[in-house]
């Protein structure tokens, strides 16, 4: 653990180093000062919105698992966006779905996989938006030769792998016993107890996927998956344009490619590693001056992450929490056994709805 801590954070401080190395402060500052103040406020009205999207497809795969209300949801999405950022190994993606598991009375092993559902939906929407950008709006040498040839390599091999998670996931989702079955088989050479275990629990994994085999939830999610990364292009590109940088609205469907590779480096929160992405990008494609793209950059990322800190902070005081009880959690959650329902789910406390009562995410995470 030390270890991996030592790794990130000297990677983080390289990333950061390397971003910074032609800054001129002043100048960034400059910057900084003379960004228009209107575009700004909608880069926030635009990041309020992602989360409300998010919100809204996360229930529509949820929607086979068993029934949620929004209010968790928001507020479960909230705080794992808020432990992306501040905690390494992007351990927000287990702690949401463990914690509105057990608050829904969900079984913990699908609702995790439908996390997994997203990041293949997010994946889908990005690749077709730089698609649209790559071959309908940039014209002849608009993008550098050298560049264009490896991004539309790029972009169809991760279409091919999106396709076959896709379709994996079908699979999944159609025959979740069957699968169950051969991977007990497969696990033959391991102790009986363990190979049953590991089937039961790709079987009960695979059940975060039934939206794949629901037509309307499917294509419910696809829709807002392209929504919430219509919203983030809006916030990246509002704040582009506020520091000067000539950027078409279209263009985020590039710039944002880059920054999700940024984030995908696992520092909290993509520090460093999203900042030099964003550089690299406007001031590659869209002709930003250095110190303009760093001052572009860390108001960028600054308003991609602290109101959702921000919010996640006062949801953790609401409940009880810290970041070291949300460490806990995440390893509790990465050390679950497959369960068909949640611990909270008792005959005991029905909800008037039919669904276990609502447990609060700090009573839920200390039992």
């Amino acid at each position: 653990m030390r270890l991996r801590t030592t790794i990130v954070t000297v990677l983080t401080v390289a990333l950061l180093v390397w971003f910074l190395r032609q800054a001129n402060l002043a100048e960034v500052w400059q910057h900084v000062r003379s960004a228009r103040i209107d575009l700004l406020v909608l880069s926030f009205v635009f990041v309020a919105a992602t989360y409300w999207t998010r919100s809204i497809r996360w229930q529509y795969l949820l929607a086979p698992v068993g029934r949620t209300r929004f209010r968790n949801v928001f507020r479960t999405t909230v705080l794992g966006f808020a432990a992306l950022a501040l905690l390494p190994a992007r351990v927000g993606d287990v702690i949401r779905p463990y914690l509105l598991a057990r608050q829904e009375g969900l079984a913990t092993s699908a609702t995790i996989a439908t996390v997994v559902m997203e990041r293949v939906l997010d994946l889908i929407a990005v690749l077709a938006l730089l698609a649209i950008y790559v071959w309908g709006f940039s014209g002849p040498g608009e993008l550098p030769a050298a560049f264009l040839r490896p991004i539309e390599v790029s972009a169809a091999i991760a279409a091919a792998a999106a396709g076959s998670l896709l379709a994996l996931m079908w699979i999944l989702a159609t025959h979740p016993e069957r699968i169950g079955r051969l991977v007990t088989v497969a696990a033959g050479v391991l102790p009986g107890k363990i190979s049953k275990q590991l089937g039961q629990m790709v079987s009960i994994f695979s059940g975060g996927f039934a939206a794949a085999r629901e037509p309307r939830a499917m294509v419910m999610a696809i829709i807002w998956s392209f929504a919430i990364w219509l919203t983030i292009a809006g916030e990246v590109w509002a704040v582009t344009v506020a520091f000067g940088i000539p950027m078409p609205f279209e263009g985020t469907f590039l710039l944002q490619s880059l920054l999700v590779i940024g984030v995908a480096v696992p520092t909290p929160g993509g520090v460093g590693s999203y900042h030099a992405a964003y550089q690299w990008g406007v001031t590659t494609f869209f002709g930003a001056q250095n110190d303009q793209a760093i001052a572009g950059a860390i108001v960028t990322h600054a308003i991609s992450f602290v109101p959702v800190v921000l919010l996640g902070l006062v949801i953790m005081a609401q409940d009880g929490l810290s970041v070291g009880r949300l460490k806990d959690i995440a390893g509790a959650a990465r050390g679950n056994e497959p369960s068909g329902a949640s611990p909270d789910a008792s005959p005991e406390s029905p909800h008037p709805e039919g669904r276990p009562r609502e447990v609060s995410v700090l009573r839920s995470s200390r039992r």
